[in-house]
């Protein structure tokens, strides 16, 4: 009996780590103090988003879909609070094969995609390179997440149209690229 039940909790541990989680490689990050948003502000939506990113991949049962949704999510999380807690816990939870339980966030995904288009459009204002990149990742993501929001989709295709797609690797796979540069340049 304690064998038939050792075997079951193998494999249900087994079962629970069947999906890919690569972790996004952030380093320091991209936003210094130059970014038009007070810690705090930064903290919360670093908490927004990981509730997101969490409730998504636990909706999808962590499908590749969902789980590079939430990859981009946990990087843009960090690079705005590189020590917010639930963010923290998400990615050491998705690399260990344990899937996330759906948690009641702050906001329903299309008042958050709300306030990510709204605040984007605020940074816009603000200017400066760090609020002009931070502005077009919150209008592709409120686009995103609420493909309703007909301004939203709006101002995410002209920027798409004019700027392009937002290059998420930059955020994603910042450690990858210093290394990749410092390797180019060794003889």
């Amino acid at each position: 009996m304690i064998v038939g039940l050792s075997s079951l909790a193998k494999g249900a541990d087994e079962a629970a780590g069947k999906f890919p989680w690569v972790p996004p490689k952030v380093g320091a990050g991209i936003f210094t103090g130059d970014l038009g948003m007070l810690d705090r502000e930064r903290e919360e939506y670093a908490n927004s988003l990981a509730g997101y990113a969490s409730n998504r991949v636990a909706a999808a049962k962590a499908s590749a879909a969902s789980l590079g949704e939430a990859r981009r999510l946990v990087a843009l999380a960090l690079h705005l609070s590189s020590r917010n807690k639930k963010t923290l816990v998400l990615s050491f939870q998705l690399s260990r094969g344990v899937l996330p339980e759906s948690v009641p966030g702050d906001y329903q995904p299309d008042v958050l995609a709300r306030l990510l288009f709204e605040r984007g459009m605020e940074l816009k204002k603000q200017g400066g390179t760090e609020n002009t990149l931070l502005a077009r990742i919150f209008t592709e993501l409120s686009a995103e997440m609420d493909p309703k929001n007909d301004d939203a989709v709006y101002a995410s295709e002209i920027q798409r149209l004019d700027h392009g797609n937002v290059n998420w690797s930059t955020l994603t796979d910042v450690k990858a690229e210093v290394v990749e540069k410092k390797e180019e340049g060794t003889p």
